[in-house]
């Protein structure tokens, strides 16, 4: 049994999936097709999506690989949209709710009218932003929040914590969401960017300091004043920055990254430093069922409350509209190029 609008009649809804993994100039690659509506479990909402983001981690899953899907997979993993229906152990949400979530890596995703989603992985939306700038904040500041305040060490509730932070690839979603909340949090931002566009992009977001991801960073820290910094967090490629990663790091300090390495790392550069490096990975909580899925909802609704009291700003920076595979496509398309700021965001389904 599930609580609903009695109009609740539908039973089928639009969507678009896939059913081989093929590059994405290919035309097939997303397809557009009709689906039976979902009907939710005791702990799910189902949600009327009515705008989605796309991160790497939807050109990652639909990479080309030597495998067929028997019925489309649907993928997405970044939602903003309205509470259709409630399952009977659902609190805290009803019928009409403004709400956004990352949702579960594990479940069908966020490209399609409605989507059903554990209700504990669920945010209200903040009520100052559109339905587009809040579907590009949820994955990218679960991200950043766990990154930085779970596995680094960082109080939330601190405004003028004073330590240096070095963000590597903080134009990105999950880098612009470092920054902000590590300046809310009164941390000094050090951020790696290349680009004109890039850098003035970060410092609007509240970097401190600059520096460019093209040359080698401990002299661009000396030369700053920064003899060391006592967190990292890294965006971008773990094997790549790994030895750097060490380098400008202070004795006793923390490391996160959020990017798998492709070999073995050595651990031997943490050692005369005692550094310490950990990973993090949005979809732990809901991929292994722990205890405290209810964390990832209440972080969501928190920085909603402190995006409409002004502190934090969506990080959306393109739109595509409608919500079909071909306005997928070409999102995914752009994000594999590497070089996208902030956020893409799909919105507005195709009138009948």
């Amino acid at each position: 049994m599930f609580r609903g609008p009695n109009n609740s009649t539908l039973c089928s809804m639009k969507a678009i999936g896939l059913d081989r993994y093929l590059p994405i100039s290919h035309p097939e690659s997303l397809f557009d097709f009709d689906t039976p509506m979902p009907v939710p479990g005791d702990k799910d909402l189902r949600v009327r999506v009515a705008a989605v983001s796309v991160n790497p981690v939807d050109t990652k899953v639909r990479a080309p690989k030597a495998k067929v899907e028997t019925t489309p997979r649907i993928l997405g993993w970044d939602a903003a949209g309205v509470v259709d229906a409630c399952g009977e152990a659902v609190t805290g949400f009803q019928p009409g709710d403004r709400v956004y979530y990352a949702g579960s890596i594990a479940r069908p995703g966020s490209n399609a009218e409605f989507q059903l989603v554990d209700a504990r992985l669920v945010g209200h939306a903040p009520s100052t932003l559109s339905f587009a700038e809040a579907a590009a904040l949820p994955l990218t500041t679960i991200t950043a929040w766990e990154g930085l305040f779970e596995h680094l060490g960082v109080d939330p509730n601190s405004r003028a914590d004073g330590r240096c932070l070095l963000v590597i690839g903080a134009a990105g979603g999950v880098g612009s969401m470092v920054v902000q909340l590590a300046r809310h949090a009164g941390l000094r931002v050090f951020a790696t960017a290349s680009r004109d566009e890039s850098r003035a992009w970060v410092r609007e977001l509240g970097a401190t300091h600059v520096l460019d991801h093209r040359q080698p960073l401990l002299p661009q820290l000396n030369a700053s004043g920064a003899l060391g910094v006592e967190l990292l967090f890294n965006t971008q490629s773990t094997d790549a920055w790994w030895t750097q990663m060490s380098e400008v790091m202070a004795p006793f300090g923390r490391m996160v990254g959020i990017v798998e390495a492709s070999a073995p790392l050595d651990l031997n550069v943490l050692k005369s430093k005692s550094l310490t490096y950990t990973t993090e990975f949005c979809f732990t909580r809901s991929l292994h069922q722990t205890e405290d899925q209810a964390r990832q909802g209440a972080l969501l609704s928190r920085v909603a409350d402190w995006v409409d009291e002004g502190e934090l700003r969506s990080t959306l920076r393109e739109t595509l509209r409608p919500l079909c595979a071909a306005s997928l496509r070409e999102a995914h398309a752009r994000i594999e190029t590497g070089a996208t700021l902030g956020k893409i965001v799909v919105e507005g389904w195709p009138e009948p």
